[in-house]
Parts: C-alpha cells; structure tokens; sequence
C-alpha cells in the first residue's frame, strides 16, 4: 500500500475515532460487562483497525467492525489473565458473524447503549455527583479536567469519584440496562443532568482551540430525541427544546478564524430557522405543563432571545421574569450570574455589577473566568477603564478556551485605544 493511502486510513480511524468511540464502548461495556476490559478492548480494535484496513479495505460498517473486533480483543484479555470466569462462556456462545454484531449494533430505539449505559451510571446507589461524573467520564469521552471545570472543582475530586463509581458497578452487579417504566422517573433528574452537561460542553468546550465541539452538542441532542421517545415527560421535552434552541446560534457564534462572536454581534441570518421552530414548538409544549421544570424555564429563556430580532429589542424583562422562576426553582450563583447580566441589559450595567459584586462578596465563583468577563464588560460599557482592566485580568488569568482568551485579549487591547 502507498504511504497516501496508508496516511488515508489513518486519518479515517482517526475520525471514526472521534465521532464513534464512545458508542463502541457503550457496547463493549453491554457485551463484555466491565468497564475497564471493554475501554482495554476498544482501544486494541482500532489499533487494529489502522493494520487491517490498510491491507483489507475499510468496512461497510466501521462501527460494526469495531465493536466485533473489540468483542474478541476482551475474550483474548480473559484467556490472557487465565480467568475463565462464567463470562468468557456467556461472550464465547454468543454470535461470533459480524453481520449479527451489525444488526445489533444498528437495532437502536431504546436500546441505544449509550442511553442504556447512561441509566446504569445513573443508578440511584451511586450519589448524584458520582453518577454524573462517572457518565460523563465513561459514557460521553468527556477528560477528568473538563468535568472538573462543569463541577467547578478539581480534577482530582473527580476523579476520585469515578473511580468509586465504577467499583460501586462491578461490587454491586449493576446490571447495564435500561431501567423499567415504573423505575424511570426516579433517575431522570441525573439522566437530564448528563446530557445537558455533554451539551454544554459541545456549546461551549471548557477548554481547548475551539469554541464548540459539534459531535457533542450533537450526540446530546439525539440522546434527548431518543429519551423524550421513551419518556415524553415535560422536562425531557423542555431540555431538547434547550438544546435546539441553543444549537440553532452556533454557526453565527464564531468568526471563520475561530474568534469567538458575542450575541449582540451576531448575524442572525446564520441561525438555524427550522431548529428554532422546532424549539420554539416544544419549549411553549414544556411550559405548558402544571409542574414547570427548570429546563422549561430555561427554554422559555432561550425562546425569548431567539424570537428578537436583535439584543435591543429582546424582551429583557421577561428574561429577568423567567430568571427569578428559575431562581426559585433550582438556586445556584450561575443562575444569579446570568440573572445579573439580564438586569444589566434591562436597567443599566451599574445594576447588573452590584448584583455581581453580591456574589463575590459571598466568595462564590471567584475562579469562574464567565463572572469576571461579565463584570468587566460591565464596567466597560459604563467607561470604567481601571476597573474593567483590572476585571478583564482576572478573567485572563482563569480561562482555558482559547476563543475566549483571545476575545479577552482583544478586550484589553481595546482598553488601551
């Protein structure tokens, strides 16, 4: 084989890699039933894959084949550790063709694994903060630093944590499936959790040279499509409606550089209309409920941003309006952050910094980059050059997205003109 065509298949593993590895896993894990072997096997399969396609072809069914190989690197590792333990009969009986791992790979619904694999994460044994770690970690590819940065914590606290839950699994025979009619309700809060934190990672990746991540913000979206499906409870309705709306600014949010483009600046004619339909349709369903959630409110709040035609004309008191339902339904300094930014927009930036400075005042979110680039702004837009650097600097000092750092930069620079 040319050293081009060698450098082809590569790339291709690569790419399948990033879009499909974690799906693979979610059915290793189903098939083998340890996390640690199915991740060992996933990663020889398509260390494999790079050999093998080069002298065969790539597959029909790249996935398929992964998953297959995978199948066989995990029973290779059982006979390698000289464990024959009732799974290495269960794995060995089962259909070896790769054409039956195909259909089974494909039969989606509610037996999407990565779904499946969620609910086993979100199991009520584990503690809420676990499952949601664990899942992220394990189900979604998401680093150690990237969820510390979502839990606003470090990464050796998160990874203590995964490495309890996936023993709590293996200790308590967890099984990996999805979890009955009656038992669905009472893991739904984390379930929600998970995929709207995958989400916000693809919406906004904690770090990195890119602003978005499209495969995430993507692969929650079907995650939701896929839960409300199964479960068409209004707060799944409200999340997908969330995430619709959100995803429908992504393309107007970034420049072609890369630079990231703040609302107020965008074009709008870039925002994706049949999405925000959708998201509009599903929000007004959600609200409608006679227990509001707060992924309703949320997507209510989006609603409104995504129904003006600019930041001038948005209606900004009824964002405060949503802002304080949302405050009394789940409180949380990030709710009152945003909320202080919506009071700015409505009564003045000198409005928006008190409510600021009552949170730091409370020592909370000092190390959240967003707090002091939004007091900064503030104060620019109020001609407090001192002050703005001073926020502006703070901000500098804690974000790790390089977007956002250069926007920052830009900021500053600006201050000096």
């Amino acid at each position: 084989m040319e050293h081009s065509d060698i450098q082809l298949v590569r790339r291709k593993v690569e790419e399948i890699y990033r879009v499909e590895s974690r799906r693979v896993l979610a059915t290793l894990i189903r098939l083998v039933g340890e996390f640690d072997l199915a991740e060992e096997a996933m990663h020889d399969a398509f260390a494999s894959a790079v050999e093998q396609w080069g002298r065969d072809g790539i597959p029909n069914n790249p996935r398929a084949w992964l998953v297959s190989a995978g199948r066989f690197k995990a029973i290779d590792v059982i006979r390698r550790r000289s464990r024959f333990d009732a799974s290495l009969p269960k794995l060995a009986v089962k259909p070896e063709a790769a054409a039956e791992i195909e259909e089974d790979v494909d039969g989606g619904g509610v037996e999407d694994d990565r779904l499946r694999l969620i609910f086993t994460c979100c199991h009520p044994a584990l503690s809420s903060s676990t499952q949601i770690a664990l899942t992220l970690r394990e189900v979604c590819g998401l680093t150690t630093e990237a969820i510390a940065t979502a839990f606003l914590t470090t990464p050796s606290t998160i990874a203590q944590r995964i490495v309890r839950g996936k023993a709590k699994i293996r200790d308590a025979r967890i099984p990996y499936q999805v979890p009955s009619m009656e038992d669905l309700p009472a893991r739904l809060d984390s379930v929600l959790a998970v995929i709207y934190l995958v989400f916000n990672e693809g919406y906004s990746a904690s770090s990195g040279e890119s602003l978005t991540r499209a495969d995430l913000s993507g692969e929650a979206i079907r995650l939701g499509r896929l839960l409300m499906q199964l479960l068409p409870d209004p707060e799944v309705i409200g999340l997908v409606a969330l995430m619709l709306l959100h995803d429908s600014r992504r393309k107007a949010r970034t420049a072609e550089n890369g630079d990231l483009i703040l609302l107020e600046d965008q074009d709008r004619s870039l925002w994706n209309w049949p999405q925000i339909e959708e998201g509009h349709r599903l929000a007004e369903q959600a609200f409608a409920a006679p227990m509001l959630g707060v992924h309703a409110i949320q997507a209510a709040i989006a609603a409104v941003h995504t129904s003006a035609a600019d930041t001038t004309s948005t209606d900004w008191a009824k964002i405060v309006a949503l802002y304080d339902l949302l405050l009394r339904a789940e409180p949380s300094p990030i709710v009152e952050l945003n909320r202080a930014v919506a009071v700015a927009m409505r009564d003045g930036p000198q409005a928006g910094i008190e409510l600021i400075n009552v949170i730091l005042e409370r020592g909370q979110l000092a190390r959240y980059h967003l707090l002091h680039a939004a007091q900064a702004d503030l104060y620019r837009r109020l001609g407090q050059k001192v002050e703005a650097r001073s926020s502006y600097e703070s901000a500098l000092k804690l974000v790790s997205q390089e977007p956002e750092r250069r926007f920052i930069e830009k900021r500053l620079r600006e201050l000096d003109s």
